[in-house]
């Protein structure tokens, strides 16, 4: 029987520790650099802004004069755009997700289909504001509309919200749609009562995020052709509209610093939705989340 050499496994085990610890402190100050960075932008952002934002602000229409400007249309005309993507966008990914995990066959045309959506969440938002221009404002004749933006943003998010819901489908046990089987349920009423409320915290975050994603993009916005200084309030989806987006980056292209300061105001309001999007993620999340 050979005795354990306890000074011979240290010797051996000496550079894995020191890689170990390489590796820990490396990923640490990466981590600690986007926190700082992070943290450098907040306080100069609040910092510019907090000064400007006040009720006026919020309940103002654009102005080319500094003092009497405001983001009221943008707020609303971001609201109204959401308003078609969020129900756009969530019945057609999470349908999709449920016919590639519950419905399609695994042959080739499917594998290549979900390579393709995979390889679509990657995509520059330019290239989708070019096809939201060819097809939404051009063939469709919908212009620069609150339809048209909506359209376009659900393009630019759908791949998340396709990839989420059939990660959260795919993460339901197969024993629950067994046992669901084996009482008589058809593949439907399956789906719908047992894989869907058990997948749903996980399709409701990820579509929530991407929905953020959604709400503060820029550029399939200055493609389509929406306008960055507008007076008026859309009433309908086949009206003219302005976005919080673009009102910002009206705002950082004048050369006055006044302006400046009312970005920095938009863009505190812009973080204070995407905060609470997100912050209702985490909420559904906790609430629904159930472990099997």
């Amino acid at each position: 029987m050979k005795l354990i050499d306890h000074n011979n496994i240290l010797h051996h085990t000496k550079p894995r520790r020191k890689r170990n610890t390489t590796f820990k402190y490396l990923f640490l100050a990466a981590t600690l650099l986007s926190l700082v960075v992070l943290a450098i932008l907040l306080v100069r952002v609040l910092y510019q802004g907090l000064p400007y934002l006040d009720w006026q602000f919020l309940n103002s229409l654009p102005s080319r004069k500094a003092e009497k400007a405001g983001i009221y249309t943008a707020f609303i005309g971001t609201i109204w755009m959401m308003a078609v993507v969020i129900p756009v966008t969530f019945i057609l990914g999470v349908g999709t997700g449920i016919y590639l995990e519950e419905y399609a066959k695994k042959n080739r045309f499917n594998t290549f289909l979900q390579v393709n959506i995979s390889n679509l969440a990657g995509v520059p938002s330019v290239v989708y504001g070019l096809l939201g221009l060819t097809i939404f404002v051009r063939a469709l004749h919908f212009g620069t509309s609150v339809l048209a933006a909506g359209l376009t943003m659900s393009l630019l998010i759908l791949p998340v919200v396709i990839v989420s819901s059939q990660e959260a489908i795919r993460a339901v046990p197969k024993e629950l749609r067994e046992a669901s089987y084996a009482m008589g349920a058809t593949k439907w009423q399956t789906i719908r009562t047992v894989v869907l409320p058990a997948a749903l915290p996980g399709i409701l975050t990820g579509a929530i995020l991407a929905f953020s994603r959604g709400i503060g993009e820029t550029a399939p916005l200055v493609v389509i052709g929406v306008p960055l200084y507008l007076a008026f309030l859309p009433n309908s989806l086949l009206d003219q509209f302005t976005a919080l987006p673009m009102q910002i980056y009206n705002w950082t292209s004048r050369p006055q610093e006044e302006f400046h300061a009312l970005a920095a105001a938009g863009i505190i309001v812009l973080l204070g939705m995407l905060i609470l999007m997100n912050s209702v993620a985490v909420w559904i999340r906790n609430k629904f989340q159930r472990r099997y």
